[in-house]
């Protein structure tokens, strides 16, 4: 038995909704969805499971008429999907009214319940979320039966609002894979066995890395997945990057620095740059240009102005600069300490410049 295995697609969500490239990205959202089911179809899967917030909200009709097209696509893939925390279902969802094609088995009780395909010899275990937290484990104590069957746990959660676990005791069940979703990082928790897909496109700065889903394969005699694939699939990464410079710095070499970056790694990408070292006082970085140029979600200038605080003081000994050089300077300062001194001597130093 093979299979595809996703989660946290959001569907409907638009990351970086200030920026920008805002719609890009939710567009790419439902392009890389069309990707898994082309993946699926292509790889001859027997299996698509979705593990959770399929949707970012309580969907639409036509929202699930579009995902209803794309599951009609794959005929001969069993489409098994749960709700998660962000697409709950709710009492006035239109799930309820809503006929999906053949191929589609949507867990819709709040209770755990199991289907068995027949074809595949395989039994998948689900619930779905009806509320935006489930704060007790319900499914550690899962009883898997002693039959011939591959047996599978859908479940959304891993944290203390979302459905709590022990990863000993999934480890131990005698399901051949637990499919996770609500974490958006891949992650195996346990090898070929207790698996979070991540979420097929990163959906903010902190999401970094790739992203995609995972193909698995079941020995249908020993019930124990043999092949577990991470599938990357999407269409951009958040990518953190540091630049390190020097009081010799200019505001264009900068420029020119971290453009020569962005074109190595590619500007289809969304940066998060942390400037760091020493630079000369008298330069203040001008970087709004590269921002029209590229998608530039931050950048974080840490750097120190590189101040002689010896000499400052020599020079102003009985000003107000040699009297806050005094106070504030002393060894093992905090960064907080430090942009105080800093950017406190650069205006002192700049209402000298302008009375002199």
């Amino acid at each position: 038995m093979n299979f595809i295995h996703t989660a946290d697609v959001h569907w409907g969500f638009t990351p970086d909704s200030s920026k920008p490239w805002s719609r890009e990205r939710a567009q790419a959202i439902k392009d890389t969805f069309a990707q898994i089911i082309t993946r699926a179809r292509d790889l001859e899967v027997n299996f698509l499971f979705i593990s959770g917030d399929l949707f970012h909200r309580q969907p639409l009709l036509k929202d699930l008429k579009e995902l209803n097209y794309l599951f009609s696509t794959i005929p001969f893939v069993h489409v098994v999907l749960i709700a998660g925390n962000h697409d709950r279902i709710r009492p006035n969802s239109s799930l309820y009214s809503f006929s999906w094609c053949s191929n589609v088995t949507y867990f819709m009780n709040e209770e755990m319940q199991s289907v068995y395909f027949e074809d595949c010899n395989t039994e998948v275990h689900g619930f779905s979320y009806h509320t935006s937290e489930i704060t007790d484990n319900r499914i550690d104590d899962v009883m898997v039966p002693d039959d011939s069957r591959i047996h599978i746990l859908m479940a959304h959660g891993g944290d203390v609002s979302h459905l709590p676990f022990s990863r000993e005791a999934l480890a131990a069940s005698k399901f051949s894979y637990v499919a996770l979703g609500h974490i958006h990082k891949p992650e195996i928790l346990t090898e070929l066995k207790v698996v979070f897909p991540g979420s097929p496109e990163p959906l903010d700065k902190t999401e970094v890395g790739n992203h995609g889903v995972y193909y698995g394969e079941i020995n249908p005699v020993t019930r124990r997945t043999e092949v577990l694939k991470f599938l990357p699939l999407c269409k951009s990464q958040y990518i953190p990057l540091a630049v390190n410079i020097t009081p010799q710095t200019t505001s264009l070499e900068l420029e020119l620095k971290i453009s020569q970056v962005i074109n190595m790694k590619g500007s289809h990408h969304i940066y998060r740059f942390r400037i760091r070292g020493k630079r000369n006082p008298a330069i203040e970085f001008n970087l709004e240009n590269l921002a029209s140029k590229f998608r530039i979600s931050e950048i974080i200038d840490d750097s120190e102005p590189e101040y002689d605080f010896n000499a400052l003081f020599a020079e102003h000994p009985g000003d107000m600069i040699g009297f806050y050089i005094s106070a504030l300077q002393k060894p093992d300062m905090s960064p907080v300490e430090k942009k105080a001194l800093y950017y406190g001597i650069h205006a002192l130093l700049h209402t000298t410049d302008e009375r002199s």
